[in-house]
């Protein structure tokens, strides 16, 4: 039993992780989106 807690704890661990990733990703792309877009002006 404790074995399934801990896969499911390190599961949602992983999850939690790779949503800020993907996060900041998104945001990084939008700031150099929003430089070239300056850039062009």
């Amino acid at each position: 039993m404790k074995k399934i807690a801990t896969l499911i704890a390190l599961s949602a661990a992983f999850v939690l992780a790779g949503c800020n990733t993907v996060k900041g990703v998104g945001q990084d792309v939008q700031r150099a989106g929003g430089a070239l877009e300056r850039a062009a002006k």
